[in-house]
């Protein structure tokens, strides 16, 4: 057999009255009758006993029978099985699991620290129980492998400045990301009877021994992006000074006093800090 049986067993209640009934019908009647072979009704009653298993909500029991697959109880309740049985206890809760703080490479190389969060339960107890070692184990090791195989197929950020430009990222594409890290996950936990409820990165930035030239690059790219909407605004403003001045005809300017009074604004609008005026007294030509 090579997939999961779901089994329900004889009523633990019914079983239970019956074990009671031997037990105290053995008692009394030793004692009643002084003859031994009752006692044999007692040893009966007590090898009864071992049968009874109580499955709690969403738990389930696998049974096996000399090491042969009987099947497995889901179905919550109080039941009695052959006590010649052994009874493998499977929880089929979902369960959380954060993984450590891992080192890996993205696309372009970069080292980044990542982790990630998975919410699993088990689905098929016989795989869970018998197709894998330790299915709490597998999940582990599995869901490690599946973070540094999706760090590997995609950058941490976008760099234009160098020509990588991805669609997908790991920082910005939060939900493009989870959703092909539950896929991966989910592909190589089915062998184990494993269903992926969700899959997220928990954590992710670069690693220690780049984050501060990282830091510094994005700064800077931030700083030249800032100056090129300032100096496209700047240019933008001289160019509305000019054409206002030359419409309105307020005052005539020859090519270099135009590429004077261009420059000085230039300086004005692009300067970081404030810049100090000085009074012309005189005329346009001194």
């Amino acid at each position: 057999m090579k997939e999961e049986k779901t089994i329900v067993p004889a009523n633990g209640y019914l079983m239970l009255f019956v074990f009671l009934i031997l037990f105290f019908g053995g008692i009394a009647s030793t004692i009643i009758t002084q003859n031994p072979l009752f006692l044999l009704i007692i040893v009966l009653s007590l090898l009864v006993a071992p049968g009874f298993i109580m499955v709690q909500p969403n738990g389930s029991r696998v049974l096996l029978l000399f090491g042969k697959y009987v099947g497995s109880v889901k179905q919550n309740g109080f039941y009695w099985v052959n006590p010649l049985y052994t009874k493998k206890k499977i929880s089929l809760r979902a369960s959380n699991f954060d993984s450590e703080r891992l080192k890996v490479n993205d696309k372009l190389g970069n080292p980044v620290m990542i982790s990630t969060i998975l919410v699993w339960r088990v689905q098929d107890t016989y795989k869970a129980a018998f197709d894998v070692d330790n299915y709490e184990n597998f999940v582990k090791v599995q869901t490690d492998a599946a973070v540094r195989k999706l760090a590997s197929m995609y950058p941490y950020d976008n760099f234009a400045d160098d020509g990588h430009e991805e669609d997908i990222t790991l920082r910005s594409s939060v939900n493009e990301v989870s959703e092909a890290l539950e896929k991966e996950v989910d592909e190589r936990l089915s062998i184990a009877g494993i269903e992926v409820l969700e899959a997220r990165i928990g954590y992710l930035a670069y690693a220690q021994e780049i984050a501060n030239a990282m830091l510094k690059r994005q700064q800077a790219t931030a700083i030249v992006a800032a100056r090129h909407k300032i100096v496209e605004g700047a240019v933008s403003m001289v160019e509305m000074a000019l054409n206002e001045l030359g419409k309105k005809e307020i005052v005539e300017l020859d090519d270099e006093r135009k590429a004077a009074m261009v420059s000085n604004l230039m300086v004005i609008l692009c300067g970081d800090k404030d810049a100090s005026p000085i009074v012309n007294a005189g005329t346009l030509n001194h």
